[in-house]
Formats: C-alpha cells, structure tokens, sequence
C-alpha cells in the first residue's frame, strides 16, 4: 500500500526536514513512529526540504507498506507516536505510482512578519518582529515582478544543489492585518533560502532603503550579493503542496 501523509509541525525544535545521522529531524521521528507502526525500516518521502526552524501546515510525505492500512488507525497511531509538535493532519491510500516529491506541481509558502514597536511572546516563534514601520504598498509594487518564469539566482542560497536557478511564479501577495503582514508566494519549486531572501530583500524596500525598481533589477542581476539580508526561518510556513 501506498501511503500519503499530510504533516503538520512547529520546526523550532527541528533542523530541518531531512534526515540526518546527528541531529533531530522532522524526517527522522516520522521515519520512526511509521517504522514503529509497519513493524520494518521504512523510509518516507516527503515533497520537499524545509530548513531549521521552518514550520509547516500542509507538508505532504509518502511511504509505502507490505501491510494493509486502515487510514483513520494510522492517523491515531502516528499521531501517538509522534512528538506534540508533529502532527498528522491526513492519512490516505493513493496509488502505487504517487510520489510526494516528484509529482508535486506546485508549493504554497507563508512569510510572517510581526511589524510594530514591541515583540510579542505569542508571536516569538511563528514571525520576524521588525520593528521600524513598513510600507507595504511599496512592498507590493516591488513584487509584481516576480511572477512568471525567472532566473532567481539573485535569491539563491549558498549550498543550493539545484540543477538550474529558474522557476516559475504563479502568484505572489502581501496582506496585512493589524500588524501582522504575511507575505504569500506560489511556485513550482524553490531554491535553497529563496522565500527567506526575497523577505529579506522585501524588508528593505518597506524600510525605504531601496526602490521597487531596484528590487525588480535582482532578477536580471543574478547576482546574490546585491540582494538584501536572509530573513529568519521562524517566519516561514510550508501551507500546501498541490497535485
């Protein structure tokens, strides 16, 4: 059988998704609790890697099975045997040949950024406080530039092993409410950091430190280094892949 999890996780405590042999991953307990409830090994595919301290709602992984499944006693059992910040949100059986991570066809990123004087403890670890104002109509000029296909290398991070730097940008918004801001951007895939560079570079252009233009101008500098600072992963969620 052919497994499909939608995770949900608090990645605070986490470095990252992948697995690794050191360190705790979100891979690593889910690889555990599932391999604890099939009675074997078993490795799990998930549709993509989020950084240390990236959360998610809407991660997808699949795994497959020699043992026949009932999808609500998988959910309670992962579910138990999962740490509190990784959840389970939705177990199905799908077919043989779905794969999590080739077949996804897009991903769906949150940015959040907590924007007034004072932190805020509720906020501490799901957005960036930055405390000068921001201008977010200015924020939103800069970005209609970003849909489309593009070379991103400007956004690239350092140890990025991408094949190439081109991606493709279904929709990209800026929304605030109160003084949070949320920065929402749809695409094929993403690069090492892209989201967090880009916030970074957004940031700055709300600070009026640099003009919607210039961000524009990134794209066809392809250039890391003229690019703003990386924004912090505590603001960043992983909301949805889409099939």
């Amino acid at each position: 059988m052919n497994v499909k999890l939608t995770v949900e996780y608090d990645g605070t405590d986490y470095c990252g998704w992948q697995i690794q042999a050191t360190a705790k991953t979100v891979q690593g307990v889910l690889e555990k609790a599932v391999s604890t409830l099939v009675g074997r090994p078993t490795r799990i595919i998930g549709s993509g890697r989020t950084d240390a301290g990236v959360h998610a709602l809407g991660q997808v992984a699949n795994f497959i099975s020699d043992k026949e499944l009932q999808p609500y006693r998988v959910q309670r059992a992962l579910n138990a045997l999962t740490p509190e910040d990784v959840t389970i949100k939705t177990v199905e059986i799908v077919p043989d040949s779905f794969d999590a991570r080739r077949q996804g066809r897009s991903r769906i990123y949150e940015y959040r950024i907590l924007n007034r004087s004072s932190p805020s403890p509720f906020h501490l670890r799901y957005a960036w406080h930055v405390h000068e104002p921001l201008e977010t109509a200015t924020m939103r000029q800069a970005i209609t530039c970003l849909n489309g296909e593009h070379d991103f290398s400007s956004f690239r991070g350092a140890g990025c092993d991408a094949a190439h730097p081109v991606r493709t940008i279904y929709a990209s918004s800026i929304n605030r409410s109160g003084d949070l801001i949320v920065f929402t951007i749809e695409a094929t895939a993403f690069l090492r950091h892209m989201v967090r560079n880009i916030v970074g570079t957004l940031v700055e252009v709300g600070r009026q430190q640099r003009s919607p233009q210039s961000f524009a101008a990134l794209l066809d500098a392809r250039d890391r280094t003229q690019a703003g600072m990386k924004a912090p992963a505590q603001g960043l969620f992983l909301m949805e892949v889409k099939y």
